[in-house]
């Protein structure tokens, strides 16, 4: 039984699964706001609890060359006017403990990025802000060292946790989904989250860059939601061909009512 988490009248646990979505990055207010509006339509329609995510840096990439985002604190603001012009739920992710306070104060879910994950100094500050927490697993841990990560958190009194399984290095350019990763996680009580389209990327199998193969996302999000994922967690793009990053597995927004359909079933009126 995992502790259930109620944020902005959305519960976390043992209920409907939730969607979390929204672009990789924040490249402009303009499709950032498009992009939640049109995401908020069709989660409505299709009546799947949804929260909006982001990240004003990709702090973590390969190459020099690699865009990053508009930044910090300008993407707050952008995640800031989401919030006000949609009243959706807030989900970003932290990568320096000096961004936190800043972050809390827009963000209802402060993120650790999975390279991240085993940072202390940065999972200490994120659950000191007494905001829920979305830890994602390092693709480098076992599923069952994440109880590690937790009690850091839970060390300083905060206890609202979610885990977020994104795939396990397979070789040196891929990923694979190990679904026992889910069923671990879950025996260790908290909410966990299946992140499915960070599942389906080649790290630095592009020159520097990250590929992938969208193909998957949907087979893996059912499989998934089939032993107990308390929420789908997947990047959505207007353009993903001319996105800054996860050009291969960012889902086209055109195709995300399709998509949902396929992973949680038709909507029913």
């Amino acid at each position: 039984m995992s502790k259930n988490i109620e944020i902005c009248g959305i519960e976390i646990g043992d209920a409907k699964p939730v969607l979390i979505a929204g672009p990789c990055a924040i490249e402009s207010q303009e499709m950032t706001l498009r992009t939640a509006e049109a995401i908020a339509e069709v989660a409505t329609q299709m009546r799947i609890p949804f929260i909006f995510k982001a990240s004003f840096d990709k702090a973590n990439r390969m190459s020099i060359t690699s865009k990053r985002g508009i930044g910090f604190p300008k993407g707050l603001a952008v995640l800031d006017a989401v919030k006000q012009e949609f009243h959706l739920p807030i989900l970003t992710d932290v990568h320096e403990t000096y961004q936190v306070e800043a972050a809390a104060s827009v963000a209802d879910i402060l993120q650790i990025p999975a390279f991240l994950s085993r940072q202390t100094d940065l999972v200490l500050a994120a659950a000191s802000a007494q905001k829920p927490i979305n830890i994602k697993k390092g693709q480098f841990l076992a599923p069952q060292d994440m109880k590690f990560i937790a009690e850091k958190a839970e060390s300083v009194g905060n206890g609202r946790i979610m885990l977020t399984e994104r795939g396990t290095s397979f070789g040196y350019q891929d990923l694979v989904l190990d679904p026992r990763s889910i069923v671990i996680m879950k025996h260790l009580g908290y909410p966990v989250i299946l992140d499915v389209t960070h599942l389906c990327q080649h790290p630095g199998a592009k020159s520097g860059s990250t590929g992938g193969d969208r193909k998957f996302i949907v087979p893996f999000a059912r499989v998934g939601l089939a032993i107990g994922v308390d929420g789908i967690y997947m990047e959505v793009h207007p353009d993903p061909q001319n996105a800054i990053s996860d050009k291969d597995v960012q889902i086209p927004l055109a195709d995300l009512q399709t998509t949902l359909e396929q992973i949680f079933g038709q909507s029913k009126e």
